[in-house]
């Protein structure tokens, strides 16, 4: 086991990037005679096969904030993390069947145009700048934070530098090819990324049993640490305020998945490309059967890593590696980073693209789509109305470029932060549950109207700092004292959901509002593919939490 790369790995890493770089400039090119139009730069023509899109899921899903985050979530709370990943394959099954065929009837290019043609102009550029601010100043950020620290534990390259390569990276070829160069160089990642996690869970588990193969070691991690494969955590475990129970199952847990896989832009933007709702449903089922598999690949590792640092004698087995960048409670974010260092020459390379492939494939997903909402709901509709496609393309790479050197600016601010998958969610939450109340009863409740919803929308951010913020000095008698943050996502939900019903009512007198969404009886039939799908998914998540239940 060695430390340092060596040459076959900066090769296979460089061959990589080549690759990716060469194939996103490739589709990114311009047809003899065609000009790109705001179509082919935001929703890649509509032209996305269903493997693509369900490939392209999971890339810009699976980032930093999961291979280190939610790594170092499994080194400090467990397999209870997995929940995020496993209940998502339930999220996409729904957002497949009944979210989309309404989203592709009104032929969207951002999600904030939906609630345009719901609701209000005002409402979507509310939602518009709630969106960019969160993609800039969280995700993207974060992301980029998650990454360097990554290449700055296993390489030793400084955190700014970090920054400025991956962000450059992702900006060679998405700002200027799109969503169509960021979709299919997805699929590549997507390859990396499976066969790099699966390698570094290979070699952690073998380590863990001394060499005796994954099953032996899967025996030794769940004997030597057996709460750590606990799905559903009890009040006197110390996570469980980031995993509440069986609150994960019924409560905010379904807020943050039915936001970020229903109505987060960068995720729905490559359902909204695809050639027709049934390949997009087929996409969105391939997610949903990748998801189950994620877990092995983000969780496991993290884990074994805890097992490693707790064992003298494994440790002592990794020699003076093993004591260089050693993960702790306190630093769990370091454990994927940390278990990199023991991979031969050649995995290594591997590895590392992989988990650059998931830092990049997210980077430019959110750059694209951040410069989707800028450009189709800030530019077109307050700065230049009759835009050409020409500008529209140029300020859509603008705004990229200026988000981009934003979040540079951010990154490195973001240090010291542990289990930053959980950061992530957390402060996503603060603005998830208004957005969520605003879009189901938009979809689903005919009576809702443009009022009720910028009311609930404004209203749900004092509503969740209430909960973050207020309780923390008061007297444990004091109402949702100390409120595990999940919870706090579930009943900020509901509570912003009676706001927008209550003044709906009072509005309308009980009247439907008249830009309520009229639904048909085939509006959400699918086809026997995925109803078959997506049963069976939805066994095996049951035999999972079946076995781990405790």
């Amino acid at each position: 086991m060695t430390t340092n790369f060596e040459f076959l790995d900066y090769l296979i890493f460089i061959c990589y990037a080549i690759l990716i770089l060469g194939v996103g400039l490739w589709v990114s090119r311009d047809k003899k005679g065609h000009e790109k139009n705001a179509e082919d730069y935001f929703l890649a023509s509509k032209s996305l096969p269903w493997w693509a899109i369900g490939a392209s899921l999971i890339a810009a899903n699976i980032s930093a904030e999961q291979f280190i985050g939610m790594s170092g979530s499994g080194f400090a709370l467990g397999l209870a993390i997995a929940s995020y990943e496993w209940m998502a394959a339930i999220t996409l099954i729904i957002v497949g069947k009944y979210f989309l065929p309404i989203f592709i009837e009104k032929g969207l290019y951002t999600i904030p145009e939906f609630v345009e043609k719901r609701f209000s102009t005002n409402l979507k550029t509310i939602l518009a700048v709630f969106w960019i601010a969160l993609y800039v100043f969280v995700n993207l950020a974060s992301v980029l934070y998650l990454g360097s620290l990554a290449l700055e534990t296993i390489m030793g390259i400084p955190m700014v530098y970090g920054v400025i390569g991956l962000a450059l990276f992702a900006a060679a070829y998405s700002l200027y090819g799109g969503l169509s160069a960021v979709a299919w160089t997805d699929v590549i990642q997507v390859v990396f990324l499976v066969l790099g996690g699966l390698v570094t869970t290979y070699i952690a588990l073998n380590t863990v049993s001394g060499g005796e193969g994954v099953m032996a070691g899967l025996k030794t991690v769940y004997e030597a640490a057996p709460d750590k494969f606990s799905m559903i955590l009890d009040e006197s475990n110390p996570e469980f305020k980031n995993l509440p129970g069986i609150g994960v199952l019924v409560g905010g847990l379904w807020v943050a998945n039915l936001y970020y896989w229903g109505f987060n832009q960068y995720i729905i933007q490559r359902t909204l490309a695809a050639k027709s709702l049934k390949e997009s449903q087929k996409g969105i089922l391939l997610a949903a059967i990748l998801k189950l598999v994620i877990p092995v690949i983000v969780v496991v590792p993290g884990i074994a890593a805890y097992v490693m640092v707790n064992d003298p004698e494994i440790l002592a087995s990794l020699g003076e590696a093993g004591l260089k960048n050693l993960p702790s409670p306190e630093q769990a974010d370091k454990a994927y980073p940390w278990l990199l260092q023991f991979l031969p020459t050649g995995l290594k390379g591997v590895a590392f693209a992989a988990l650059a492939a998931a830092i990049v494939s997210s980077l430019a997903s959110m750059l694209n789509s951040t410069s989707t909402i800028f450009t189709m709901d800030i530019y077109k509709q307050y700065i230049n109305k009759n835009a050409s496609d020409k500008a529209t393309v140029n300020m859509g790479r603008l705004s990229a470029g200026v988000a981009l050197v934003i979040a540079c600016i951010m990154a490195p601010l973001l240090g010291g932060i542990d289990q930053a998958f959980q950061f992530i969610q957390e402060y996503t939450g603060i603005v998830s549950p208004g957005i969520l109340a605003v879009f189901m009863l938009g979809l689903f409740w005919k009576k809702t109207t443009n009022k009720g919803a910028i009311i609930g929308a404004l209203v749900s951010i004092p509503i969740a700092m209430y909960f973050k913020v207020a309780p923390k000095g008061w007297s444990t008698s004091s109402f949702f004292v100390d409120v595990p943050w999940m919870d706090q996502m579930g009943y900020t939900a509901v509570l912003t959901m009676i706001v927008i019903v209550l003044v709906s009512l009072l509005q309308n007198n009980g009247a439907d509002d008249e830009k309520g969404i009229p639904f048909s009886k085939n509006l959400f039939k699918t086809s026997p593919l995925f109803n078959i799908g997506a049963f069976a998914v939805m066994i095996i998540l049951v035999v999972l939490y079946a076995m781990f239940w405790k």
